[in-house]
C-alpha cells in the first residue's frame, strides 16, 4: 500500500484536473498521471473522467472525497511538529521514583509551581525499588531522581548539582560539643540504604585515617534515619541540601566531615523517547529548577 497516492488523490478530487494537482504537488503532470492510473488500479474506479476539457469526478469518487481529505489532514497532523504545549488544556498523570530526600524537596515545589500552571495533571511519587528495575526505560516511570548517572542510551539525564554529605545528630549529642573523628567514628551510626548495606564509602574513607565505625543498622530512607537521630544517640551521614529542611524539622545538628567523600550528584533521568515530547520537557524544567 502506497499511502502517497492519498496525497495525489486528495489533490486530484479537489483541481479535478492532472495538470492542476500537478502544480499543487510541485510535480510533473506525467507523474501525476502515472498515479491517477495506480489509483484507478487500487480502487477498480476510474476516479476521474474527462468530460470536453474538463474531468469530471465519479460517484465513487465524490463519495470517497471528504474521508480522503480527512485521511490527508490527519496524517498531516500526525507529522507536523509539536505545536506549542497548552497547559491548561494538559490531561496527564506523570510519575516520578527517586531517593526519598530528593522526593522531599521536589513534591512541595511541583505541587507550588506546576500544578498550578496546569491544573489538569497528576503527580505520582514513588521510592526507590530495593533493586534495580527497567522501569524507567521502559516508560513506566516519567522522571526518577537520584545520584545514580544512568549508563545506557536508552535513558536520558541531566546532573542539575551536587551536593554534600554531612554528619547529622541531635542537638543535645556528645558531638555537638566536641565534634572530631575520632568522637564521631567511636559514635554509634546507622546507615541509609534501600539494600539494607551496613557499610559504605564513609567507612573506606574513615579507614584511611585508621578509624573504624560501629553501625547499628541499616535503615530504608533517609527521613526514617534522621528520625532515628533525632531520638537516640546514633548518627547518620546524608546529603547536607536535600536534608536541610527535614534536619531543621526536627532539630537537628550537622557538621561537615574531614573525610575525602565525593559530591554526591543530583541526578534527573528520563526515557529518551520522552527527549522531544513538550509536557514531559516542561516537567523536567520544573524538577531542574526545584533540584539545582
Amino acid at each position: 500500500m502506497d499511502l502517497n497516492l492519498l496525497t495525489t488523490l486528495d489533490a486530484l478530487l479537489e483541481e479535478n484536473s492532472v495538470q492542476a494537482a500537478a502544480d499543487r504537488l510541485h510535480l510533473s503532470a506525467p507523474a501525476v498521471s502515472r498515479a491517477l492510473t495506480r489509483i484507478r488500479k487500487s480502487t477498480g474506479d476510474d476516479i476521474l473522467v474527462r468530460t470536453g476539457r474538463t474531468m469530471t469526478p465519479t460517484p465513487r469518487a465524490l463519495a470517497i472525497r471528504d474521508e480522503v481529505r480527512a485521511l490527508v489532514e490527519r496524517a498531516g497532523e500526525v507529522l507536523a511538529p509539536n505545536r506549542v504545549l497548552d497547559l491548561a488544556k494538559l490531561r496527564r498523570t506523570f510519575t516520578i521514583q527517586g531517593h526519598d530526600a530528593l522526593v522531599g524537596v521536589l513534591y512541595p515545589a511541583l505541587l507550588a509551581t506546576a500544578v498550578v500552571e496546569a491544573p489538569g495533571i497528576g503527580l505520582r511519587f514513588l521510592p526507590e525499588s530495593p533493586v534495580d528495575t527497567p522501569d524507567l526505560a521502559r516508560g513506566h516511570v516519567d522522571v526518577e531522581v537520584g545520584s545514580t548517572i544512568p549508563t545506557t542510551s536508552e535513558i536520558s539525564h541531566e546532573v542539575v548539582g551536587h551536593d554534600e554529605l554531612v554528619a547529622v545528630f541531635r542537638a543535645d549529642h556528645p558531638l555537638a560539643q566536641d565534634f572530631t573523628l575520632d568522637h564521631f567514628a567511636a559514635a554509634d551510626h546507622v546507615t541509609v540504604s534501600r539494600r539494607g548495606r551496613l557499610r559504605d564509602g564513609v567507612d573506606k574513607a574513615l579507614a584511611e585515617h585508621g578509624l573504624r565505625r560501629r553501625v547499628v543498622a541499616a535503615l530504608p530512607t533517609s527521613a526514617v534515619a534522621l528520625q532515628a537521630a533525632a531520638h537516640s544517640d546514633t548518627v547518620v551521614v546524608v546529603a547536607r541540601r536535600a536534608c536541610a529542611r527535614a534536619c531543621e524539622g526536627l532539630g537537628l545538628r550537622t557538621h561537615a566531615l574531614d573525610l575525602d567523600l565525593p559530591a554526591p550528584p543530583v541526578v534527573v533521568a528520563w526515557p529518551s523517547r520522552y527527549d522531544s515530547d513538550p509536557a514531559h520537557a516542561w516537567l523536567r524544567g520544573h524538577c531542574r529548577s526545584a533540584l539545582a
